[in-house]
């Protein structure tokens, strides 16, 4: 039951984000059309943008909550790992697009940026919006551990300075045609926007190096040795090594070998694995834990790969 309710909260969370999309891209188009602001039209084709990606975050959010199958023995969590990728080099390039874009307007071309009263009102439409749903992704993604939706709030959360940028340059504006003398401040929108680039790109380079190595099985740092530590204190284990851990989505899946004494029974050997099993998904969870139980005394690499021994000839 909390499994259901778990993925019908990441779901309503990424579907949210799927609505909000669709609002600001059409009420965007409808002004843009109406007051022929070239400005509003760019606005609303980011906002487009935004729509492909909140798609995109909701149906791999959908995809990875699908059982494993013969296909797909570890599950489907790796489709969120590739959607939050998607979303990181999607910020990149939107960055590159604006780093090209304000150095053209600050170095060779004079853009010419109208500052109506529709502007405003739709940028900060926008910011309230963005807000919203940028809290509520990233609530989910820290209780569901989420790479997909931490990506799409991520990609959210950039609207709010890229939006407030626009403001930025919408103010400096009108204080330019206002007052003599602080013509600069026209520039004012694309000094901004290269500020914010920068900061996208830092932000998004961290998740796409995290989600890079969630594909790649990188094991979390110290998580082996924490595992290592939770069975060593239970009763009757002597060691615990060869820990194997495979991030899949939020989902860990962890393989491991214990030593305990030979002369214990299958039953208490058997129960001793239940008993780390529930010790580690108290401490990692969700999670996929596989113990096998090996007797003291014997060498850890005849363990790993027993040698035949050879055979005398007579």
């Amino acid at each position: 039951m909390a499994n259901q309710e778990a993925k019908t909260e990441k779901r309503s969370a990424a579907l949210s984000s799927v609505v909000y999309a669709v609002f600001l891209t059409t009420l965007k188009l409808v002004v843009g059309l109406f007051t022929n602001s070239l400005g509003i039209l760019a606005e609303a084709a980011h906002s487009g943008l935004d729509l492909v990606a909140a798609a995109a975050t909701y149906l791999a959010v959908r995809a990875s909550d699908k059982p494993a199958d013969k296909e797909h023995p570890f599950g489907h969590g790796k489709i969120e790992n590739l959607s939050a990728l998607f979303e990181a080099l999607l910020l990149l390039l939107t960055s590159a697009w604006i780093i090209y874009e304000s150095i053209l307007r600050l170095f060779f071309i004079n853009a010419v940026v109208e500052a109506s009263i529709w502007s405003f009102i739709i940028m900060g439409i926008s910011i309230i919006v963005d807000y919203t749903r940028s809290r509520r992704l990233y609530k989910a993604a820290r209780k569901f551990k989420s790479q997909a939706l931490e990506a799409d709030a991520l990609h959210f959360s950039t609207d709010i300075w890229s939006s407030s940028v626009v403001i930025l340059g919408l103010i400096g504006l009108s204080i330019a045609n206002s007052i003599h003398g602080l013509a600069w401040m026209n520039k004012a929108d694309s000094i901004a926007a290269l500020v914010v680039a920068v900061i996208v790109i830092y932000v998004s380079a961290q998740l796409g190096w995290r989600t890079v190595s969630s594909l790649l099985d990188t094991a979390p740092s110290g998580l082996a040795e924490e595992i290592e530590r939770i069975a060593a204190r239970v009763p009757g284990v002597v060691d615990a090594h060869a820990i194997r851990i495979r991030p899949s989505g939020a989902h860990t899946f962890i393989d491991m070998h214990v030593t305990m004494d030979g002369t214990v029974t299958l039953k208490d050997a058997h129960t001793a694995t239940e008993v780390i099993e529930n010790a580690i998904l108290k401490e990692i969870s969700p999670a996929d834990v596989t113990v096998h139980v090996e007797p003291a005394g014997i060498p850890k690499q005849s363990r790993k790969n027993p040698k035949p021994k050879a055979k005398r000839r007579t």
